[in-house]
């Protein structure tokens, strides 16, 4: 079968219906999400404005005059690829510099008996190179200055996506309040299992959900479907409560202290006759020369053809010898040159002589400082009960820039948080699908470069199709009574309105 009669086939198979995995026609009409049900924040931009965020005029204690300054451009706009017009959202514009943006919350987040949602999206448009997307949740004190807000504002959680190279990040961060000193500790949740490089390049809108439950249980989502989950209490690194026990720092090692498991036999002594000069190899007294080698050939010679260049200089360069080529009378023979016997290994060979190792009669284990009691220890059994929360921000750096957020929101009901995803995200994904190319396109494209696919469609749909057909026909049918009746023949393309 020659790849054009295969295109054919397959076509004529689709055009036919026989295959019917071509894209349902899907419109889209983009509306706004509104908020719906309890909840603390929500902002989906889609007023065109900044209206009600804060951008930072501080500068960092720690950098350089030059990048000091939070002087990173944010605007409220469209995707460049939007699928859905007049969708807006809030899009870090600089690479290289640092961005700060804060809202307040309609009122604080109090920890109690109710769970924290927050969701967003990001899409990163032009990839990500080095850079964050992730959000911070502000303590709630007397001096909180969203006008002065900087990497060092107290946050109670920090959520997203970072990267930078090929570690590929996605942070649950909480503070924690020492119930003994007073001081805060980050407490950071352990890796995702699930890979996630696709979100970081496929340049889609991903939805990011973090819940946190009064049982100290915890979930993160991507796009709905769980990528971590544990608890408060004991996937937290470093632990949110600290040992009851420690090792004494003022505890030493005797000097005495037998730590080896075996020892060499001190009363093992060299038997007499034990060779240590005996070596590894010996040669085979039992080789025998092969017929016909050739002792008096050598296996190099000088290549008789090779000429001596014009400008050899033999005061410079030294005589002149004909480079090395293989011996031409070698090539029949079974070797050359002097014959030498073949080694073999030693059957008398020892080595040098070592006692044998015996298990150690004054072995006392490996030494460890005796354990006294932690003078920081607490137990904390509820670390959900994280110090408040009044407002939400963005302190970020990029080496890439047009980062795509929207629709913030953060509740205590999960049924709210969802209507919100469904309502944001979710028309966004429908969106994103319908935009792309059904199956049989990706089918045809696919083949187009790599021709040899044809092959593999028709024996694999299209060929047993065609012959269910040719044997199914071949046979008399009773026709039925015809029956007139009309065909509408409508088409439909994804049309995105506001």
């Amino acid at each position: 079968i020659t790849f054009k009669m295969a295109k054919f086939i397959l076509l004529l198979a689709i055009i036919t219906g026989s295959l019917t995995f071509i894209s349902p026609c899907v419109q889209v009409t983009y509306k706004a999400p509104e908020p719906m049900g309890e909840h603390f924040f929500a902002e989906s931009f889609d007023r065109g404005t900044l209206d009600g965020w804060v951008l930072s005029s501080a500068k960092k204690d720690d950098a350089d005059e030059d990048i000091a300054k939070y002087d990173g451009k944010w605007s409220v706009e469209e995707m460049k690829d939007s699928k859905l017009p007049g969708d807006k959202g809030l899009v870090l514009k600089s690479r290289a510099k640092h961005h700060a943006i804060s809202a307040q919350l309609l009122r604080p987040f109090i920890f109690d008996t109710q769970p924290l949602i927050i969701q967003y999206e990001v899409n990163f448009q032009a990839g990500i190179d080095c850079g964050g997307a992730y959000v911070k949740l502000l303590t709630q004190t007397p001096d909180l200055d969203l006008d002065q807000f900087v990497d060092k504002t107290p946050y109670t959680i920090m959520f997203g996506p970072d990267k930078c190279g090929e570690d590929y990040k996605l942070h649950f961060i909480f503070r924690h309040k020492n119930p003994k000193t007073g001081e805060y500790e980050e407490k950071h949740a352990k890796k995702p299992d699930a890979d996630l490089r696709t979100y970081y390049t496929d340049k889609k809108t991903h939805l990011y959900t973090l819940v946190v439950n009064p049982d100290n249980s915890f979930e993160v989502l991507v796009d709905q479907t769980v990528v971590n989950s544990g608890s408060l209490l004991t996937d937290m690194t470093p632990p949110v409560n600290p040992p009851a026990e420690i090792e004494d720092p003022d505890d030493h090692k005797p000097e005495d202290w037998d730590e080896r498991p075996k020892i060499q036999d001190p009363d093992a002594a060299k038997p007499e006759d034990w060779d240590e000069d005996a070596p590894a190899q010996i040669p085979d007294e039992d080789a025998v020369k092969p017929d016909g080698w050739l002792d008096d050939e050598p296996e190099y010679m000088g290549d008789p053809d090779a000429v001596k260049p014009e400008d050899w200089d033999e005061d410079m360069d030294g005589e002149w010898e004909a480079p090395q080529v293989p011996n031409p009378a070698c090539e029949t023979a079974p070797g050359c040159g002097a014959w030498k016997r073949p080694t073999i290994d030693n059957p008398n060979y020892k080595g040098k002589w070592k006692p044998p190792m015996i298990d150690n009669p004054n072995y006392q284990g490996v030494w460890k400082p005796r354990k006294i009691p932690n003078p920081a220890y607490f137990e904390d059994l509820q670390p959900f009960r994280m110090t408040p929360f009044s407002a939400v921000g963005l302190e970020l750096w990029s080496m890439t820039s047009d980062i795509f957020f929207d629709n913030f929101f953060i509740t205590n009901d999960r049924n709210t948080a969802e209507r919100w995803a469904t309502d944001g995200w979710g028309l966004k994904k429908a969106a994103e699908g319908a935009a792309e190319p059904g199956l049989a396109t990706q089918m045809l494209n696919a083949a187009e470069e790599r021709p040899w696919l044809w092959v593999v469609y028709v024996l694999t749909v299209a060929l047993p199709l065609v012959l269910i057909i040719v044997f199914c026909c071949t046979g008399k049918v009773e026709q039925p009574p015809t029956v007139k009746h009309s065909s509408h023949r409508s088409s439909c393309s994804f049309l995105p309105q506001r």
